[in-house]
């Protein structure tokens, strides 16, 4: 740009505009770390971390694979955290294709759209099935195919962190061990192996829904969650 001088010069100085200009830490404090929260705006990448879980009911004549894939958010910061991003159901039973896709597709939806999911797990799990549930392996009483969907997305946000497990403690699992030992002794019942159910006759538990509960000196015992009606 070309600027026309029309009065003579009388004299001249060096302008620099860094000494002008004022420090850094004078005009501003330091930008804080962004942090990314989940949204339903937020992009998908490339490549998610799942896990996959089995799913074998008597129900159906196939078991159904439940996929859960898990963005990182603030990967490598101290804000890092993993959320769940997207369900899938897989099964070569086709008969109940039509409300397993509207399922995965509705959990996918509250997944990216932030905020807390974890409701989620006691909704699924409160569903019965009006035909009766059904016993998994381990005695473990399941209301419905609905219910052990919910129980399975409850196994994975505990193992991502964002629900608590309430396992036993070391002392509360040598009590219930010694109490099991006790019983199979006195019943002239085979040990079993940790999984494989609980002695033959043992009734549904009201608290933890496994059948489980033996009678052990004049009163009704849990062998799995330790609930006594006696205290």
């Amino acid at each position: 740009m070309t600027v026309k001088i029309k009065q003579r010069i009388k004299g001249f100085k060096v302008v620099d505009e860094a000494l002008e200009r004022p420090a850094a830490s004078e005009t501003s404090a330091p930008a804080k770390p962004s942090v990314v929260e989940m949204h339903e705006s937020l992009q998908r990448p490339e490549t998610l971390i799942g896990m996959t879980y089995k799913i074998k009911s008597p129900l159906f004549e196939h078991a159904l694979y439940v996929t859960v894939n898990d963005i990182v958010l603030n990967a490598g910061t101290p804000h890092e955290q993993r959320r769940p991003f997207e369900i899938f159901i897989n099964s070569k039973n086709m008969d109940h294709f039509q409300w397993i896709v509207a399922l995965t597709r509705i959990m996918s939806a509250v997944f990216r759209k932030g905020g807390d999911c974890t409701f989620l797990v006691e909704e699924l799990k409160a569903v019965f099935d009006p035909r009766g549930g059904y016993l998994k392996k381990g005695g473990v009483y399941m209301p419905s195919i609905v219910a052990e969907i919910g129980g399975v997305l409850e196994r994975h946000l505990i193992s991502i962190g964002l629900l608590e497990g309430q396992a036993l403690d070391e002392t509360q699992l040598k009590y219930l061990a010694e109490k099991r030992a006790a019983y199979e002794a006195s019943q002239g019942a085979v040990a079993l192996e940790p999984g494989d159910g609980f002695p033959a006759g043992a009734q549904l538990c009201n608290k933890c829904n496994t059948q489980a509960v033996v009678q052990m000196d004049g009163c009704a015992t849990c062998l799995n969650c330790g609930y006594s009606k006696c205290g």
